[in-house]
């Protein structure tokens, strides 16, 4: 055997390491948690799904687990925060539900600039006197459609300038 073929043989070899690994945890994912890998705080938290633990997918497993060990890890002022959150959200109706949803999966397609941009305008607003919030909610609630739109439409060209400004800005830093 010569140094390529021994070469090849050696790539080959890793490649199928590498894909029965892949394939591993592939499995290991398929398979979910049993509910004995669950420590007593998550088994505690998650005891009404006991009995049906088996019948629920992989995700959806991984998803409370996950959850109920960061409930176990929040401060009672965290939790309570969280109690009027869900509160809040099973208020809204299925369509405010499903607006939200598009409006979160829009905003995950975003650039982190964009991310950044909204987050500090969020800030911007909550830095707001409660009056001044309930003003500026007010004037936007009694806009026409197209003056939204209009203003919407202002907003994504002032961040689309400030975008290509911060990019001939890197371009001329050299970065």
């Amino acid at each position: 055997m010569n140094i390529k073929q021994l070469a090849r043989s050696i790539a080959i070899c890793s490649m199928a390491t590498a894909l029965m690994l892949v394939a591993g945890v592939a499995n290991a994912q398929d398979a979910g948690l049993s509910w004995d890998s669950l420590n007593e705080e998550q088994q505690r938290l998650l005891g009404e799904f006991e009995s049906s633990w088996d019948t629920l997918t992989a995700e959806r497993q991984n998803r409370l687990a996950t959850g109920a060990a960061r409930w176990a890890e929040m401060s009672e002022n965290d939790r309570d925060s969280a109690h009027e959150r869900f509160d809040t959200w099973r208020s809204l109706s299925e369509e405010q539900r499903a607006n939200i949803r598009e409006r979160y999966q829009e905003f995950q397609g975003l650039s982190i600039d964009e991310k950044q941009r909204i987050r500090q305008n969020y800030q911007r607003f909550r830095d707001l006197s409660p009056e001044r919030r309930q003003q500026m909610r007010d004037r936007y609630r009694n806009m026409t459609p197209e003056q939204r739109r209009q203003i919407r439409d202002r907003l994504r060209d002032r961040a689309h300038q400030d975008r290509t400004q911060q990019r001939r800005q890197r371009g001329a830093d050299g970065v």
